[in-house]
């Protein structure tokens, strides 16, 4: 077999590309599947257990913000830059060069994608190096990653997370959730009237090519697990237990709410309390002011509460490793996805608001046993089981069978 070198597009706050030379050993190990396993929207950096940190160069898409931009948002990456080059021109602003943007977690710098640049090193180290992986995640990586594609076909495998919408040939590997297939279904078909029904993607139901898993891709795995738990071992191990976690997202177009939301959260959590040993409380960057407000005004001063500033580091993977049961917003697949992960109790409020495929998200969890309506009745101390989702590993078997029938290995 032919060894591959790795690129990855990912997302953190805007997506990204990650290029670098594989280890090529031939053994399918969970080691391998590791290297595959960090694919994740807007957070996760490719994890040290993999061996890779330090053979990747992360290059970032990165969308215009602000202004007329957001007003045209619906628009492609693509077209936003030429705006966003024009207007500065206007103003005597232009910008020349590529910019270079910290990267918080690692401190280090991240170019902007070039698909042509991406391409060239795909080709000078062919014959050296074998081909390129490039995994590519969320709509803003999707013109790179095909353009990339499309100038070298023969020396890059491209796999596409999240349903690309159209044209699904572009990709070798696409990995998506079942509900970016729901408007396929009856129930929502019902939904759509008859004249907007051919725009409505995906138009066709998933082909052999197309990898389908339950929610979100993502890093916290049991290996993770285990370091976030000797990470925040300190800070989290001697709380009194069952110890609830909250995570509080923010309203989207398919699951509206506000103040109201929170104030039914907080009302349930005061009659909880007592079954909790303690309640540990965390915001997204999606939170509206009006609904974390809400939240510290009420429950702050409760003794069995903490709830997190934004200050210092994320609490998220300690909050999944040592956390007895959560308690998370509907809008958020992301966070469901990992706490589903975990195996332990799941309650979701709001779910009730969400709509489209967010309901079928939610329904999906529901029939599997995996999460429960959170109501001020709900006991903490009791527990339930029921398989943890896995979708990242099978994500990355997928990939890794994939490469094996073209002759490739990593």
């Amino acid at each position: 077999m032919e060894p591959l070198n790795l690129a990855r597009i990912r997302i953190r706050s805007a997506p990204a590309v990650f290029m670098g030379e594989l280890n090529a050993n031939g053994q399918e190990s969970n080691r391998d599947r590791q290297r595959l396993r960090r694919c994740r929207k807007s957070v996760y950096w490719l994890g040290s257990g993999s061996g890779l940190s330090d053979k990747c160069t992360l290059y970032r898409v990165s969308r215009p913000r602000g202004g007329i931009h957001e007003r045209l948002h619906w628009l492609p990456v693509s077209v936003h830059k030429q705006l966003d080059h024009a207007v500065k021109w206007i103003r005597g602003r232009r910008c020349l060069g590529k910019k270079l943007v910290p990267l918080p977690a690692e401190g280090k710098d991240v170019l902007e994608a070039d698909a042509w640049h991406i391409a060239k090193v795909a080709r000078d180290t062919f014959e050296r190096d074998g081909p390129i992986l490039v995994v590519a995640s969320g709509r803003d990586t999707i013109a790179v990653a095909s353009s990339i594609k499309q100038l070298v076909p023969e020396n890059v495998f491209l796999v596409q997370i999240q349903h690309p919408r159209s044209r699904l040939h572009r990709f070798d590997l696409v990995i998506a959730p079942c509900h970016d297939y729901y408007p396929l279904t009856p129930e929502a078909q019902k939904q759509i009237p008859l004249f907007l029904r051919k725009w409505v993607t995906p138009r066709k139901p998933p082909d052999k090519h197309v990898v389908l898993t339950v929610g979100a891709l993502h890093q916290a795995d049991s290996v993770a697990l285990r370091n976030s738990a000797s990470a925040w071992h300190d800070q989290m191990a001697m709380l009194p237990k069952p110890l609830l976690v909250v995570s509080v997202g923010g309203p989207t177009r398919h699951c509206r709410y506000g103040a109201d939301l929170a104030s039914q959260l907080t009302a349930s959590l005061r009659s909880v309390l007592p079954t909790c040993g303690s309640l540990r409380i965390s915001f997204s960057r999606r939170t509206p002011t009006i609904v974390s407000e809400v939240l510290v005004t009420e429950l702050s001063n409760h003794p069995k509460v903490h709830i997190w500033n934004g200050e210092g580091p994320n609490p998220h993977m300690g909050h999944l490793a040592f956390a007895d049961a959560f308690v998370i917003t509907a809008d958020s697949v992301s966070m469901l996805s990992e706490a589903c992960s975990t195996g332990k109790p799941v309650y979701v409020i709001g779910a009730e608001r969400c709509t489209w495929k967010f309901a079928y998200f939610l329904k999906s969890l529901q029939s599997r046993g995996a999460v429960r309506p959170f109501t001020s009745e709900v006991n903490i101390s009791e527990s339930w089981h029921y398989s943890p989702l896995c979708d990242t590993r099978k994500a990355a078997d997928e990939v890794i069978k994939a490469l094996a029938e073209r002759g490739w290995r990593l």
